[in-house]
């Protein structure tokens, strides 16, 4: 029988055009424990939002031909499009008041810039805690258990000691856990890569670092699948105690 997920780590899908506004956002998520998913237009944030299903969609005003509405009211105008909150980030000149009033934008929150990353932050956990009741965003796939607002983790009751990027990767990698991920997708998420070309030897080292902390013995967890990228479990019934998942490299 299919072992349930508890408590999901939050996703957050951000879209911008300005990639250094896209990376500061990304990696401020990153440290404050989300699991962050950066697009550069809002094709490809609506492709997200589709297929990974996030908690909370950030969406910069100034993304260029007036895309941004556009996008939030994908919520309302397709069915294939999630529940999303939507945070909408501003400039100083652009009106709120009309997108608030817009009832198909689903507008949850809105930032005008320039703003503090802290502030960010506060209005990010605000719209979450709303919209899941409060409650911590902790994974707990059998003996693997992910706590991101204590920077923990622990596999059959023991502590896990993780580098920060290592810790990231095992966060986006939980966000859907026998999903594959793959090594573009990784590589833009933890690292900030917009356009990451040549040599994974970076990921890939990361991810063999974090197969063994978690589990040196049977590797049960993160699952090397070659030419494409990686997931962390094989199947949800692997995260029984006990369960094998396979995650060597092969």
């Amino acid at each position: 029988m299919r072992r349930p997920v508890e408590h999901l780590i939050a996703a957050v899908v951000v879209c911008s055009s300005e990639e250094p506004f896209l990376e500061a956002i990304s990696e401020r998520l990153g440290e404050d424990g989300y699991a962050p998913l950066p697009a550069a237009d809002a094709s490809a944030a609506s492709r997200l939002c589709r297929f990974t299903r996030p908690d909370l969609l950030i969406v910069d005003l100034a993304l260029p031909n007036g895309t941004a509405p556009a996008l939030m009211r994908e919520r309302t105008r397709r069915p294939d499009f999630p529940d999303v909150g939507v945070l909408a980030l501003a400039g100083r000149g652009e009106s709120i008041a009309m997108l608030r009033e817009d009832p198909e934008l689903a507008l949850d929150d809105y930032l005008r810039r320039p703003f503090d990353l802290d502030e960010l932050s506060v209005r990010v956990q605000g719209i979450l805690r709303r919209r899941h009741g409060g409650e911590e965003r902790v994974v707990r796939l059998g003996g693997l258990v992910i706590d991101p607002p204590r920077h923990k983790v622990t596999v059959d009751g023991a502590e896990v000691h993780l580098a920060r990027k290592e810790f990231l990767l095992l966060r986006v990698l939980a966000g859907d856990p026998t999903r594959v991920f793959r090594k573009d997708e990784l590589l833009r998420a933890v690292w900030g890569l917009r356009h990451p070309s040549g040599p994974t030897r970076t990921l890939d080292s990361h991810a063999s670092r974090l197969r063994r902390k978690l589990d040196p013995g049977r590797h049960r967890f993160v699952v090397n699948c070659w030419g494409i990228g990686y997931r962390l479990l094989d199947s949800l019934d692997d995260a029984e105690p006990g369960a094998d998942a396979g995650g060597d490299d092969r």
